[in-house]
């Protein structure tokens, strides 16, 4: 993955873009592409959507792990370390006795 960043950051230094990649903008930005991506969605259900636009939601699903990689870097955050951590509560709140076939959300599960 450290490669793949430091691509991306090369890219980006050629261009002299790094000014504007700040924490807040690169959040920013993360969420236009995540919406522009939820576009690809809008008034399909997933398998229309899927054969009438995977080019597309390719494209946009790269430009949002883009910026979240360009955002790990600005805050100096180990991504891999970062999901392996939010993996491990995962399995906390979402034990498989608890939430196997389930879409509930662990707040729900003793309802």
């Amino acid at each position: 993955m450290e490669d793949l960043i430091q691509e991306i950051i090369k890219f980006r230094n050629e261009r002299g873009w790094k000014q504007f990649h700040n924490p807040k903008d690169l959040v920013i930005s993360l969420s236009i592409e995540a919406s522009e991506l939820l576009e690809n969605f809008q008034w399909k259900n997933s398998q229309e959507a899927v054969e009438k636009n995977l080019y597309n939601i390719k494209d946009e699903l790269a430009d949002v792990i883009i910026y979240a990689l360009l955002l790990s870097n600005e805050l100096d955050i180990d991504l891999e370390q970062a999901i392996k951590e939010k993996l491990k509560k995962n399995k906390e709140k979402y034990p498989i006795e608890k939430a196997f076939g389930t879409n509930k959300k662990y707040t729900e599960f003793n309802r």
